[in-house]
């Protein structure tokens, strides 16, 4: 489908984002960067906060179809597990021009109440949830020993994740990436592990 103007615009607004924040995404910097009147950017958007909410809203879509969707793809439980994490480090890798974006996002609006933290809270929490539920259902599979904890698990892989990001683009070290994945599935193989042994 042909990008719109709109499309065009949430783009280079999410790119923005990813470098600068969203407070340092504004009309009248959007509007330059396009080289655009300020008054066309706000036939898009009404203010400054709706443009945050729909810069959200498009990198929400862009994490979406890069790592949530193909791991749909992968059998249900463990498997899926191990594609979510890795297609969140191909993510990291090549992703907004600036990392996570809601790794960015959460650092910058986690003191601060308002629609827009709701928002990224709201984003977010959704994707840990579909970790733990696939972590969930290795469990119920006999994947993973019955007495794991799903909820702790989720936490440490989001960790490492967070960890990977944080070394990746603040200390420029691409190793990060591949050491989280060596760690990630060192994580799960284990836990594997354990769950079969005491389901023989």
């Amino acid at each position: 489908m042909p990008s719109t103007k709109r499309d065009q615009i949430l783009e280079r607004a999410v790119s923005i984002a990813s470098v600068e924040g969203l407070e340092g995404l504004t009309i009248g910097r959007l509007a330059k960067e396009l080289n655009m009147s300020k008054s066309g950017l706000f036939g898009h958007f009404g203010s400054k906060e709706d443009l945050q909410l729909a810069a959200i809203k498009e990198a929400s879509e862009i994490f979406e179809q890069r790592v949530i969707a193909p791991a749909g793809s992968s059998e249900a439980g463990l498997d899926r597990a191990r594609a979510i994490t890795d297609n969140w480090l191909e993510y990291l890798a090549d992703g907004f021009e600036g990392g996570c974006f809601f790794h960015a996002a959460s650092l910058e609006f986690d003191g601060r109440p308002g629609r827009v933290k709701d928002e990224i809270a709201r984003v977010t929490g959704r994707w840990y949830v579909v970790l733990e539920e696939q972590l969930r259902r290795a469990i119920t599979r006999g994947q993973l020993a019955s007495d794991t904890d799903a909820t702790l698990m989720a936490f440490e892989l989001h960790a490492l994740l967070g960890e990977a990001n944080w070394a990746f683009r603040l200390f420029g070290r691409p190793e990060a990436l591949s050491r989280a994945r060596v760690l990630l599935h060192s994580k799960l193989a284990h836990a594997q592990g354990a769950g079969e042994r005491r389901t023989a």
